[in-house]
């Protein structure tokens, strides 16, 4: 017979903050969906700031040529 006391189990919650994309286990839907909105908020900033140097770059160019 198998006895456990709650000192000897250990459940890991799984969370944004614990979860390790390298992990043999699946995130839960609530973990994957924190990540994809995460990686959707990075991708949309890093688009922002390269569309704003783009045109940056475009305004500097047209400047030379006049």
């Amino acid at each position: 017979m198998l006895s456990l006391s709650p000192e000897t189990i250990s459940i890991e919650i799984m969370s944004i903050d614990t979860y390790k994309l390298t992990s043999t286990e699946e995130p839960t839907d609530e973990v994957l969906s924190q990540l994809m909105r995460e990686a959707a908020e990075e991708a949309r900033e890093t688009n922002a700031e390269a569309t704003q140097r783009y045109f940056e770059e475009l305004r500097r160019a047209a400047a030379n040529i006049r």
